[in-house]
């Protein structure tokens, strides 16, 4: 018998054992009934004792209560009148101190006036008793209250504000850092390359070129396609024949800080090469040297959030997150955009219970795929205004306008359904050839390129401008136009839960492109490839199955993915800088693992393979192997 159902006994023996004598009232204890059905239940529910002991006790108690009752009117029979109303003694003679709780179980008060034919007993319970109920209640009770005092202090935040400034209480810091290994394996069959200077049969070069190499000397006496590549092969074609292992660090810092109800500021700093915006990767290997850290983002976010909680739009400006919905065939992962950004969102099913317990994942949590800064269960349309790059004469800025209307909805469960069509307008970002002896439109070369998009000739020979004297050309930019509509679908089925079942299918093609234009405009025509037909559309299908966000010891997740990409479907110097090392003109397969070492540590490893769509023969298969951490 547990202690507490020995107390029990204890209480309910001396409840029961009721005397009319004083010496009797000295040894019982007289419960109020209902007082003694909840103390039952409390045991009951406490799981000292079953419901069927429970039931069992007060069957009993009302058993023996019921033939006390007809013992004691048969004793004040006996004794007459007198000695009946001599029984209001015992309550008047209780001990002071004594902890004595005084009741009557046919169920009178206490302090109710004697009546002819009934007898009060009074007991008391003893200290031991009581130190026997109040230990048992503590430990059965502390556990719970120190989890949920703990809970409170966590979520409420007890002490903080009053031990810091309110400034450093509204700001939150986030920090991630990688490590790679990057092993990079090259066909055998490539052709062309720094190992026969990128020469055909026909001997001409055709690379591959790394375009801004070249365009860095082309107002120069040793600009020209021909001449850098006999002169500086190294850094003018790209290598695509020598196997390389690259060790590569991406460390990021960032502070979020709340300014009013909906508005916060956030500003990241991040290891980057300042001349590519679609890595934060720094190489390893500077001799000492330090690293490049430089802002990645800066801006202001304003969240409009009504009393039920409703997100109906948000505001962006400065160097913001990517909003849109949409993967790596489009934009990186590390792109951070520069400009202004709303979107606007209209709910529906608000009065279903569907979202009360749903948690979104964070948007950005599988490798290459954005969801998007949306809520579910919303119809949502986004619209950016991002300046690419500031030219002197303001007319000539590049420009990208932006606009992508799609819904978000919570299908069934947690299982969540995301579509998305989208318009993607890059403004002055094509080539223009200069006049005869001009330079006028110098601008129009690209700032930034990684390999794929068709090129051709700013500048040659027979544009007379005194500097470049190459037949094929010295100033290079992009030959099309960039106005790209991309459709994106994401169903994640959460049937398995915690597992889920991510299936993705994106799809690109470029609107901008004009065979025409360009042959008309550009004498040597597109220099990197053989023909100018137009080559513009571009898809993935990938399928992702594991927890959305890989953050704790053994949390996993596997991907594959194919992707086909032609040459001038996507603008090759926003999209990924890992697929075929970078650019357009590239298919081929992904496949991923992921997995949790730890808290907020995992290890993300990378399979690509890909070969070029177009031109010469180039093969590559990539191994990336990427431990991160984060808090």
């Amino acid at each position: 018998m547990t202690t507490a159902t020995k107390t029990l006994a204890l209480l309910l023996t001396g409840s029961l054992a009721a005397t009319t004598g004083a010496h009797a009232a000295d040894e019982t204890i007289s419960v109020k009934k209902s007082t003694l059905v909840n103390l039952v239940d409390l045991l009951v529910q406490r799981g000292v004792i079953n419901q069927d002991e429970g039931k069992g006790l007060v069957s009993a108690a009302e058993q023996e209560a019921a033939a006390q009752a007809a013992q004691a009117a048969a004793n004040a029979a006996v004794a007459g009148t007198g000695k009946a109303a001599s029984g209001d003694q015992t309550t008047a003679n209780l001990p002071a101190g004594e902890g004595a709780v005084a009741a009557e179980w046919a169920g009178e008060p206490a302090n109710a006036k004697a009546k002819t034919g009934k007898i009060k007993h009074v007991g008391y319970v003893p200290e031991f008793v009581k130190k026997e109920i109040r230990d048992q209640v503590r430990a059965e009770l502390k556990a719970d209250v120190l989890q949920d005092v703990k809970q409170d202090a966590k979520t409420e935040g007890w002490g903080i504000p009053g031990a810091l400034p309110a400034w450093v209480a509204a700001i939150h810091p986030s920090f991630d850092m990688r490590i790679r290994f990057a092993d990079e394996f090259y066909g055998k069959e490539n052709a062309g390359g720094i190992e026969n200077v990128g020469i055909d049969t026909a001997g001409n070069f055709f690379g591959p070129y790394n375009w801004l190499s070249i365009n860095r000397a082309g107002n120069t006496p040793q600009g020209g396609l021909n001449r850098q590549v006999a002169l500086n092969p190294n850094e003018a074609i790209v290598n695509n024949q020598k196997d390389r292992l690259r060790l590569r660090e991406r460390f990021r810092l960032g502070f979020e800080a709340n300014i009013a109800d909906g508005l916060k500021a956030g500003i990241r700093f991040a290891t980057s090469n300042l001349n590519n915006p679609v890595s934060n990767d720094q190489t390893l290997g500077n001799t000492g040297q330090s690293y490049q850290f430089a802002i990645d983002r800066s801006y202001l976010q304003y969240d409009y959030i009504d009393d039920k909680n409703t997100n109906w739009f948000s505001l962006y400006a400065g160097r913001i997150i990517n909003p849109f919905v949409s993967t790596d065939i489009v934009y990186d992962p590390d792109l951070s955009f520069e400009g202004v950004a709303g979107s606007f969102r209209l709910p529906f099913n608000r009065g279903s219970n569907k979202l009360a317990g749903y948690k979104a994942p964070n948007p950005t949590a599988r490798f290459g795929i954005n969801q998007g800064q949306q809520t579910p269960d919303s119809l949502f349309l986004t619209l950016g205004v991002f300046p690419l790059q500031d030219i002197d004469v303001s007319v000539n800025d590049k420009w990208l306008y932006a606009g992508q209307v799609g819904a978000d909805w919570l299908v069934f469960n947690d299982s969540r359904f995301n579509v998305a069509a989208s318009y993607y307008e890059f403004q002055n970002v094509n080539a223009r050839r200069n006049p005869l002896g001009s330079h006028v439109y110098d601008w129009t070369a690209p700032q930034f390129v990684q390999k794929g998009n068709s090129m051709v000739a700013i500048t040659d020979v027979n544009t007379l401008n005194g500097v470049c004297d190459d037949t094929v050309g010295c100033l290079f930019g992009l030959a099309s136009e960039f106005k790209v509509f991309n459709a994106t679908a994401m169903f994640d089925y959460a049937g398995f839960d915690p597992a889920h079942v991510l299936l993705t299918v994106d799809y690109a093609k470029n609107l901008g492109y004009d065979k025409q234009k360009i042959a008309a405009e550009f004498q040597n025509g597109i220099v990197n490839y053989t023909n100018n037909k137009p080559r513009t559309m571009a898809y993935q299908i990938r399928v992702d199955v594991g927890q959305p966000d890989v953050r704790r010891w053994s949390d996993w997740s596997v991907n594959l993915a194919y992707r086909y990409v032609q040459r001038d479907a996507v603008l090759d110097a926003f999209t990924d800088s890992i697929f075929h090392l970078g650019g357009t003109n590239a298919k081929g397969w992904v496949a991923g693992v992921q997995y949790g070492l730890a808290k907020n540590t995992w290890l993300n490893l990378r399979w690509l393979s890909t070969d070029a769509i177009d031109g010469p023969k180039y093969s590559i298969d990539t191994l990336n192997v990427d431990l991160n951490a984060r808090f």
